[in-house]
């Protein structure tokens, strides 16, 4: 897969008809159930965390949708299991 420059990842986001094809993009997997029942408050996280962090690449934009992804994840655990849940800069390193 080639990771676009500085340049050219807030058009390639653009380019997106799906937030499958971004999750395809930075290489995230996803259970399509999930995706399903939250496409909308999804896209707006991520979009939401893209104009926050000012992405600037690749990297950036991983970032911003693994946030996005994990925070709705998250968000669903029953408040006393969340610790299974390692929080979201454990994801920002990956």
């Amino acid at each position: 897969m080639s990771h676009n420059k500085a340049g050219n990842i807030q058009e390639q986001i653009r380019s997106f008809t799906s937030i499958e094809q971004a999750l395809n993009f930075f290489e995230i997997s996803f259970d399509q159930t999930f995706v399903d029942s939250y496409r909308l408050e999804l896209l707006k996280r991520f979009l939401g965390n893209l104009l926050l962090s000012k992405a600037a690449d690749w990297f950036d934009g991983r970032r911003a949708l693994k946030n996005a992804y994990c925070k709705i994840q998250r968000g669903r655990l029953d408040k006393k299991s969340r610790s299974a849940c390692r929080g979201c800069t454990s994801c920002e390193r990956r």
